[in-house]
Parts: structure tokens; C-alpha cells; sequence
């Protein structure tokens, strides 16, 4: 890198390009897309901008490029660790091909996630990556009238009206399901996130049913707890369902934190897992491994999400007609929380 002396106290481009010893397009290159400029121009126009502390100015490059450089993600919640491993994974894709994220969460609230939409779009989003079906339809009119490519994760577009990477949640209830049916369990409760605009929720909790319905076993109405998703919703939940005279002997958990609170709950009431009750999680998280027992739980392609919705939307916004995946596999991870049922 050239030494040079007389930059101002707001570099521009130019500057950079003199630092670095490039052209003041190669420099326009690179931070527009910098996968068109060669590794060693890019080495060099890096160690530039940091040595100068350029920052672009964002509304000329929109300005030049007629693009903002900005991918956004709308999520449920903030309050999990659950969708953190699929956007990380997204927000590092995107990155290497110049694009930075733009992050909001709507907390299942349809409204919000439109506002939260109407205000990326009107800062010149490029690309929106969505979590499932269940939203506003005035959503999928905004995208369209502004041509601007969007993605939907956890989740599977059976209608295939909207460009989907994903899995199925039924399914993968249902695999988990049979899994306790071939232990011979019968008696059977679930906890589940609330299934109002959440499609994930509903798709799991029909999955279990539709799965003990095929093999004629009841799951009542009463053995359904819908609850926020949460550690302590999960152990509230617990001590409701074994507080009954009629126990289930099987807890299906819709998400992972519920099944954690069942777990630290039963400890407290003194109840034995897998002893008493056979106990399943939803998405095999980080602490599944490392509870006492260790958590039998559906293994969802979390980092494979967003890997491939990362490079669904660059590609997209590269003008490549890039074909969509088929629904991504699930794994029943099978670890010491779940056994048969006592006989009485």
C-alpha cells in the first residue's frame, strides 16, 4: 500500500484508490460487489480503508448502484437463541458478497412485522428473507410491485406460491411422534408455542395429531398447552399436566425452551425423567446436549437454512434464476430423556 499524506479528515474514494494503489473504479468495484476485484486489489484496498477509516457514504453508493446493499430479516423474536443460528449463518453469506443485514423481529404480530417491512422497503431494502407463512397478505402485494426478491424459512410452500427453504413441521412432528408411539407410549400431552400467525406452531401440533390419530390414540383438548415460547412457560406447563390424576406418560414439547423447563421442574417436583415420563424437544439448541438427561429432540437444518437462503437472494439480486431446494431433512436425535412407559 502507497503511503500518502495529505488525506482530509473525510476521506473519499479517491483517497483509497491512491492508498491502495488501484483505480478509483476498482475501488467502486469492490464495494459495490466485491467479488468482481481480484483477491490481491482487495487485500489492498482493505488495509486502505482501514488505515483511513473510510466509511462509504450509503445514499451515493445507492445512488451509483441503484442498490443499498442491504438484505433484511424479519424473525419472531429476539428473545431465543432458536432462529440466532440461522441468521448468523445468513448475515456471514451475505456478507462475502457485499451485503449487509437489516434485522427486526415482529413477536408473531402480523402488523408489526408489516410495519417493520414498509420501513425496510422504504430505505431501499434489496431482499427480505421471512420466517414461515403467516402473515398480511399486503406483504407479498409490497415485494411484488417493488420487484424485490424475498425468501421464506422454516417452513415448506406446499402450494409452492412463494419461493421456500425450509422443512416440514408435520412431518417432523410426526417422526418424533412415532418414535414415542414405537417406545408403547399411549398417554400423551403436548406444550405448544401459540399457534395464532404462527404456521410452525400449528403444522407440529397437527403433525401429532394427525400421527396418534392414524394409530388410535387420543390426544385431548385439555392435554394441549399452548403457551409464549419459554423456560418458565414450559415448567408451568409441567406441573399443570402432572398435577392431574389422569398423567400423561409422554410430553411432547413444540419448542426446545419448553422441554428445558420441564426438565429443571421435574427435578424440583421430584419426578424421574425418563422413568416416569418420556420427555421431547423441538431443534436439538445448544443445551439439549448438556441437561441432565440429556434431551431426545428433532434436529432441524438450521445452519443449512441459512446458508442457502443467503445465496437464494444474492443470486436472485445477480439476476441468476437459481432453483429452489427441496424440503430440507430432519433427525430424531435420539439421548437418555425418553424409555417405555411403566406397566401397570
Amino acid at each position: 500500500m502507497k503511503a500518502y499524506s495529505n488525506f482530509s479528515e473525510s476521506p473519499t474514494m479517491r483517497d483509497v484508490a491512491i492508498a491502495a494503489g488501484v483505480a478509483p473504479v476498482t475501488v467502486s468495484r469492490y464495494l459495490n460487489d466485491p467479488t468482481v476485484v481480484s483477491e490481491r486489489s482487495k487485500k489492498k484496498i482493505d488495509a486502505a480503508i482501514r488505515q483511513l477509516n473510510y466509511v462509504p457514504h450509503a445514499a451515493a453508493r445507492t445512488l451509483a448502484s441503484k442498490r443499498s446493499r442491504m438484505i433484511g430479516a424479519v424473525i419472531p423474536s429476539l428473545d431465543s437463541s432458536l432462529f440466532g443460528r440461522t441468521i448468523e449463518v445468513f448475515q456471514t453469506q451475505i456478507s462475502t458478497s457485499g451485503y449487509n443485514m437489516m434485522l427486526a423481529s415482529n413477536n408473531y404480530n402480523a402488523e408489526k412485522e408489516y410495519e417493520h417491512i414498509t420501513q425496510m422497503v422504504s430505505h431501499g431494502m434489496d431482499a427480505l428473507l421471512l420466517v414461515g407463512h403467516s402473515r398480511d397478505k399486503r406483504i407479498y402485494e409490497l415485494l411484488k410491485a417493488k420487484n424485490i426478491p424475498y425468501v421464506l424459512t422454516w417452513a415448506v410452500d406446499v402450494n409452492l406460491e412463494h419461493p421456500c427453504i425450509g422443512f416440514d413441521n408435520h412431518a417432523a412432528a410426526a417422526d418424533i411422534t412415532r418414535y414415542l408411539l414405537h417406545l408403547g407410549h399411549t398417554k400423551f400431552a403436548m406444550i405448544s408455542g401459540m399457534i395464532e400467525n404462527n404456521d410452525r406452531a400449528s403444522d407440529r401440533l397437527q403433525g401429532v395429531r394427525d400421527t396418534l390419530l392414524k394409530q388410535g390414540v387420543s390426544l385431548s383438548d385439555d392435554n394441549v398447552l399452548q403457551r409464549p415460547f419459554g423456560i418458565e412457560e414450559g415448567r408451568e406447563a409441567f406441573r399443570l399436566l402432572m398435577s392431574r390424576s389422569e398423567q400423561p406418560t409422554a410430553v411432547i414439547c413444540g419448542s426446545e425452551p419448553f422441554a428445558y423447563g420441564v426438565v429443571f421442574e421435574a427435578q424440583k417436583m421430584g419426578i424421574n425423567i425418563p422413568e416416569q415420563v418420556s420427555i421431547v424437544g423441538f431443534d436439538d439448541m445448544s443445551l439439549a446436549s448438556n441437561i441432565t438427561p440429556r434431551l431426545t429432540t428433532v434436529r432441524t437444518p438450521q445452519e443449512q437454512m441459512g446458508m442457502l437462503a443467503a445465496k437464494y437472494l444474492v443470486s436472485r439480486l445477480n439476476g441468476e434464476d437459481i432453483p429452489l431446494p427441496e424440503p430440507l431433512n430432519i433427525e430424531v436425535v435420539v439421548r437418555e430423556s425418553c424409555a417405555p412407559p411403566v406397566k401397570k
